[in-house]
């Protein structure tokens, strides 16, 4: 079997093809939970902290030059290294709200596994065979 051959049968397997889905989709889920975060959660609690915005809290590791505005993308543009805590805050909020939904997602495909009862066994061959003969008899 020739190399190619090899890797056509492994890229057309069914896992293959899930995994690539599951990423692909969990791209997009990531970039919902990111707005989610960004838009509409960070808003909410710096509110509640009296309107802080955690995604420019930063500290610099080295003097900012003069007329460069206080704000990370603008020091990072600048050249200026920086410890940006408020982006951390940010993205672990972003995880914490990931990780929330995901539980439960799995929590609900649990549950409906849970709820789908077990197909009934199929009946012995002999009590297949009894039944046929009870039909036939009846039919005459």
């Amino acid at each position: 079997m020739g190399i190619a051959s090899e890797f056509k049968e492994f890229a057309v397997k069914g896992n293959v093809v899930d995994l690539a889905v599951g990423v692909i989709v969990g791209a997009a889920f990531g970039k919902i939970v990111d707005s989610l975060v960004n838009d509409v959660v960070m808003p909410v609690v710096g509110r509640i902290f009296g309107g802080l915005d955690f995604s420019n809290y930063f500290i610099a590791l080295k003097d900012i030059p003069p007329g460069i505005p206080q704000t990370l993308d603008a020091v990072k543009k600048a050249g200026v290294p920086v410890f940006a805590w408020g982006n951390f805050v940010t993205v672990s909020i972003n995880f914490i709200i990931l990780a929330f939904i995901i539980f439960l997602m799995v929590k609900q495909v649990n549950k409906l596994r849970r709820a789908a009862p077990p197909p009934p066994p199929a009946p012995p061959e002999d009590v297949v065979l009894l039944r046929e003969i009870r039909d036939a008899l009846k039919a005459k």
